[in-house]
């Protein structure tokens, strides 16, 4: 269902129609009745509505201005290639494959090139057809050049959209945030629980998808890459600060290493945050990493403590140093992004390897690396280029009079899913009759008085920009096929026949865009979200075991518990290949949560999954450099370690085998949704089990699981509201007994 437009959504949508109206009518009615050039007029008045109204594009109007400046001359060589290729109707439906697709894989590199796509393509759209002039190309383009010009100038001066705060802005004031919390920890051992939830705030308003899209760190670039690396990590640090309210089981101090520490943290989190305001150098991760490994070598002291008590003691100093990893992470991004090409000694070179890279080999890895079937961005595409492609076909075989309408159909109206498409369609065809009809009775109304149109253009042009965005697909075809009849009206003799036309060609159009999205890929990004994801779960599982092994020391062969450090390395290529899956299934989330019905309706938790795929790999590439001498490890915790993550990993792969039937794509939310248990999975001690939530009956009673585990009740561990967690694997026992059962681990360690 379609969100109802809040109030200031249409403030701005009613700012947005004043400047784009200013510029296509501030350019069109010179060039029609002052200099008498119909062509460049036409091109004059599609510039504003192609960059302004199919390309919303963000931020500030300083922002779309440069962004407009950047796109002309795209624009202004899509003309040219459309006007050259109009020869024929091969040689436009080539072209259109091609730049179809070359424009909407463009996706890949962020919200800007992805938010002036299709704007772009309505320029080789509109010079690709009939009638085949290349002496008129000069008009063409001095008309692109003059709407360009005049939409600048809009954006600029008229009503500019306001400022918003910068991504840098964002991060800075978390980290002070962070600094302020980590310096209460080092002075009480905790954050009180006032600040806790200003941590956990702030941190919910660095995802990707609370940032304004003008903001938005998804480019390509090394600065985009550092802002979007330091963003989760400053997330993660204050998730792990806010947790530290849980540190001390009674309320005491922490140990001078870990305040030591904390104190670091703090002051590299207020570096970072003036180096991001521009007051100063971003300060190198080489202090607080001297500091960390200081800490690493630095055995607690506890005396004749009780095991408990020891225990408590490193579970404590586990948080400190959960704090102190995404800090390290953040200020290292943040100096990389402000310059730096070098990572220091100590820090995974692997995970910063764009600090080194130029500008087009960052661009040709993000183009190598949806270059796959599985890549939601080629998909889309693939979709994209084929449907314009189709259209431009037909509309040259049946030799349609305003053909380029179809193509705007097709690239209006078409969704990544079906059933999105459908819902298009009928919205689309139903404005549209409406919007032919009253664009009919005002031809036959007003008849050839082309001084009437102009006046009644600005009018027509204010309500259709400003109310169709905001009042749905169906007023925005009616009230667009308005303005079109409204335009060429003034261009050649008016004739109801134009509504007629437009009628006809939408109708065409649809019909390609709903055959297209029937074809390909018609259940959008629901089906590749579970292979993806899957597939992501099952190349993370093995780094669980071998991130143990080099933690840990190895059994002996003749069955002891101590022995040499774990020789499984963790190996460069599967990092490699986990990190190339782990973008592919963000993208296919990202794409999933745009389409009709999200990521919600009670099936599988795919945000859990990324989020454990990303702690699973923060651990891999961070825990082997942090370790201190395996050997030095008691026996029992190592045994402990080896099983839990032997557990976890076949908790993983259970949990990547999501049941096709568990959540039916575009359905209702099944009860069963709301877990997936994995093969083999009996009940709910078994890892693996996505766990949910207890039913009650009609008395009150809660449903107990069958099986083995009968009589113990389906309750989710503890966590965050509404999270499915993997259970750890209930057998893990050591040779210390029973007490080593509930042997803790470190509250920065979750299970996924």
């Amino acid at each position: 269902m379609r969100a109802r437009p809040s109030a200031d959504d249409r403030v701005q949508a009613l700012r947005r129609a004043v400047r784009i109206t200013a510029a296509a009518v501030s350019g069109f009615l010179p060039l029609v009745y002052w200099l008498d050039a119909p062509v460049a007029a036409l091109y004059a008045l599609f510039t504003p509505i192609a960059l302004g109204v199919l390309s919303p594009l963000p931020g500030s109007g300083r922002d779309r201005a440069s962004l407009v400046v950047r796109a002309l001359p795209w624009a202004l060589g899509l003309v040219a290639l459309g006007t050259a290729l109009a020869v024929g109707t091969a040689a436009a439906v080539g072209g259109m494959l091609v730049v179809g697709f070359v424009l909407s894989f463009g996706a890949a590199g962020g919200p800007r090139p992805a938010g002036t796509a299709p704007g772009l393509q309505l320029f080789y759209i509109l010079a690709c057809f009939p009638p085949y002039a290349p002496d008129t190309l000069p008009e063409r383009l001095a008309g692109v050049l003059i709407g360009g010009v005049l939409l600048v100038a809009a954006e600029s001066l008229v009503l500019p959209a306001p400022a918003v705060a910068s991504c840098r802005l964002r991060l800075a004031e978390a980290l002070d945030l962070a600094a302020s919390a980590a310096g209460q920890a080092a002075r009480r051992g905790a954050v009180d629980g006032a600040a806790a939830r200003r941590l956990r705030a702030a941190g919910q308003e660095l995802r990707m998808s609370r940032l304004p899209p003008s903001v938005r760190p998804a480019g390509v670039g090394r600065t985009d890459r550092a802002l979007a690396q330091t963003a989760m990590a400053v997330r993660r640090l204050l998730d792990q600060l806010a947790g530290s309210v849980r540190w001390p089981a009674d309320g005491a101090a922490p140990d001078p290493a870990s305040a030591l520490l904390l104190r670091q943290v703090a002051d590299a989190c207020r570096g970072s945050a003036r180096a991001l305001r521009g007051r100063g150098p971003a300060p190198g991760p080489a202090a607080l990493s001297e500091v960390v490994g200081d800490f690493l070598r630095t055995r607690a002291s506890t005396g004749d403590a009780a095991e408990e008590e020891a225990v408590a003691v490193e579970r404590r100093r586990s948080a400190v140093l959960a704090v102190a990893v995404p800090a390290l992470i953040a200020q290292t991004a943040v100096a990389v992004g402000a310059g730096a090409r070098e990572v220091p000694a100590g820090i995974p070179r692997e995970q910063f390897w764009y600090a080194s890279e130029s500008a087009v080999r960052l661009w040709l890895r993000r183009l190598a690396g949806n270059m796959t079937a599985q890549s939601v961005v080629l998909q889309s595409a693939l979709r994209t280029a084929v449907g314009l492609g189709a259209a431009r076909l037909v509309a040259g075989t049946l030799d349609l009079q305003h053909g380029f309408w179809v193509l705007l159909a097709v690239l209006t109206l078409g969704r990544t899913t079906v059933r999105a498409t459908w819902s298009a369609v009928r919205a689309g065809v139903l404005g549209t009759f409406f919007g032919a009809a009253a664009a009919g009775l005002l031809v036959l109304g007003v008849g050839d008085a082309p001084g009437v149109y102009a006046m009644l253009m600005v009018p027509l042009m204010l309500i259709a920009f400003a109310v169709g965005p905001v009042a749905g697909t169906a007023w925005a075809q009616g009230l667009f096929t308005v303005v079109v009849a409204s335009a060429f009206a003034q261009l050649s003799s008016a004739s109801w026949r134009i509504a007629e036309t437009r009628m006809l060609d939408v109708l065409t159009g649809c019909a390609v865009g709903l055959l297209c999205g029937v074809l390909a890929w018609p259940a959008g990004a629901r089906r590749e979200l579970r292979r993806s994801v899957s597939e992501l779960l099952r190349s993370v599982a093995p780094l669980v075991p071998a991130t143990s092994g080099a933690l840990v020391p190895a059994p002996e062969r003749s069955g002891g518990d101590g022995g040499a450090a774990g020789t499984v390395p963790v190996s460069a290529q599967e990092l490699h290949r986990a990190v190339h899956r782990l973008r592919l299934a963000e993208a296919a989330y990202a794409q999933c949560r745009s389409e009709p019905g999200g990521v919600g309706g009670g099936g599988p938790d795919w945000l859990a999954a990324l989020n454990s795929a990303v702690h699973v790999l923060i651990g891999a590439r961070w825990l082997p450099r942090l370790s201190r001498d395996p050997t030095a490890v008691p026996g029992p915790s190592a045994v402990w370690a080896r099983e839990a993550a032997l557990g976890l990993q076949a908790a993983t792969v259970r949990a990547a085998s999501f049941p096709r039937a568990a959540c039916p794509p575009g359905g209702r939310a099944d009860a069963r949704c709301r877990g997936v248990r994995g093969p083999g999975a009996a009940g709910p001690d078994r890892p693996g089990e996505l766990v949910r939530r207890p039913r009650r009956r009609a008395g009150g009673r809660r449903r107990t699981a069958a099986g083995p585990g009968r009589g113990r009740e389906l309750t989710p561990p503890p966590g965050p509201r509404g999270t499915r967690a993997l259970r750890a694997p209930s057998g893990a026992v050591g040779p210390a007994g029973p007490r080593h059962r509930s042997l803790p681990g470190p509250p920065g360690v979750r299970p996924p």
